[in-house]
């Protein structure tokens, strides 16, 4: 007698739904303060431009060493939910507070503490993903991770022009408290909506490498995760380069006017939202790896071709490359080092998600040479790194199949 599977996949589906919440609220909670922290420093706090220096590079710093050891932590012992519940609720308190207060020195400690630990919720919901598709569905591993980094993606889409009203309304202390709901709501849904996930047994060698190769018990090398590492801090810190310079170089560069950068900006986030879940379907046929070659391709062209751009009108044209190459590289580049050590995810995730704000912090000291040379350097500069982690990659070669 055959048995009708059909609720069960249905099931399997709504189990979804709560977190695809999280990660709504998450990528709301980040969307609505990150795009005008520098604003809040400066008008709020007072802050010189030195203390807004130190502020921006000790957020990152902390977050980088705080989801690296949260992340080992979360494949040694059966706690994921439960380290979603604390860092969610360390954002209530962190952005609850933030609304309040007004000390510079005050706000450096809560985000060194408090905003630290709710930044690894970003990390540890995609090893909660992957974990969650690695016990029920590991072929759709790969799509469950880009189908979550989508719904993050929304979020971001909505998120600053959300902030913005809510400043004209109430202020920055709107802002934060809107944060600060948006962690509770994922603090609830993650305590009671989401399951405790044992810890995963050891990966079958069928699915342990994305290219195909069979690595040993303990995955990729170190030498193979740290050229991986670096692969992605290179192709990823021009992605704080170009959206940082666009405006500016529009202005100077282009003599146009430089609000004409939030709709060559918006543009590539409409069309990014869509290629991160057509990529993800691709997982099932195609191996990870020649994707996000295919994508670092995609990033060297388009920051050449925005080097040499003579109008807006041709970025506008440019954005179907660019947000083909951010898709590959922060959608797939997730899973494909979550595949380079099975059975870690949390670990696998954050030294992912890790390589964003090195990046970015790279980035600062190439805007301010830009700043000098000109801005078409930032772009010339940025597809010179987008080709040196390409480069990276392709010589990072997958181990000999068994």
């Amino acid at each position: 007698m055959a048995v009708d599977t059909r609720p069960a996949v249905r099931a399997g589906r709504f189990r979804l739904l709560p977190l695809g919440v999280v990660f709504l609220t998450v990528g709301l909670s980040t969307a609505v303060v990150l795009p005008f922290l520098s604003l809040f420093l400066d008008r709020e706090v007072h802050a010189s431009p030195l203390r807004v220096t130190v502020f921006l590079v000790v957020a990152p710093l902390s977050g980088v060493v705080a989801s690296a050891l949260i992340g080992r932590l979360s494949d040694r012992l059966p706690i994921r939910r439960a380290l979603l519940v604390g860092a969610a609720l360390a954002g209530v308190l962190g952005a609850g507070l933030t609304a309040y207060v007004r000390d510079y020195w005050i706000l450096l400690g809560l985000t060194a503490t408090a905003t630290t630990l709710a930044n690894s919720l970003f990390p540890q919901s995609f090893a909660y993903t992957r974990a969650l598709f690695d016990r029920d569905d590991p072929a759709r591993a790969a799509f469950g991770v880009s189908l979550m980094r989508t719904v993050f993606s929304v979020a971001w889409v909505a998120g600053p022009a959300l902030a913005a009203v809510l400043l004209d309304v109430g202020g920055f202390r709107l802002v934060y408290g809107m944060a600060a709901v948006m962690y509770a709501l994922a603090a609830l849904v993650a305590a009671f909506r989401l399951e405790e996930l044992p810890l995963p047994l050891p990966a079958r060698p069928v699915a342990a490498d994305p290219d195909g190769a069979t690595p040993g018990p303990r995955g990729a090398s170190r030498l193979r995760l740290a050229l991986t590492a670096l692969t992605f801090v290179l192709l990823q810190c021009p992605l704080t380069v170009g959206v940082q310079a666009m405006p500016l170089f529009i202005d100077t560069e282009l003599h146009d006017d430089p609000s004409r950068a939030g709709l060559v900006l918006g543009l590539c986030a409409a069309l990014e939202i869509p290629l991160i879940l057509g990529l993800g379907a691709l997982t099932a046929r195609v191996r990870l790896r020649p994707l996000i070659l295919v994508g670092g391709a995609c990033g060297v062209a388009y920051y050449a071709a925005a080097a040499l751009a003579p109008s807006v009108p041709f970025l506008l044209f440019a954005q179907p490359v660019n947000a083909l190459f951010i898709a590959a590289v922060s959608g797939v580049g997730i899973a494909y080092v979550q595949d380079l050590l099975p059975g870690e995810p949390g670990r696998a995730t954050t030294l992912f998600t890790n390589t964003f704000p090195i990046g970015a912090m790279l980035a600062g000291p190439l805007l301010g040479l830009s700043a000098q040379v000109g801005y078409r350097w930032a772009y010339g500069m940025s597809t010179a790194l987008c080709a040196a982690g390409l480069l990276v990659l392709v010589l990072t070669r997958p181990p000999a199949r068994a």
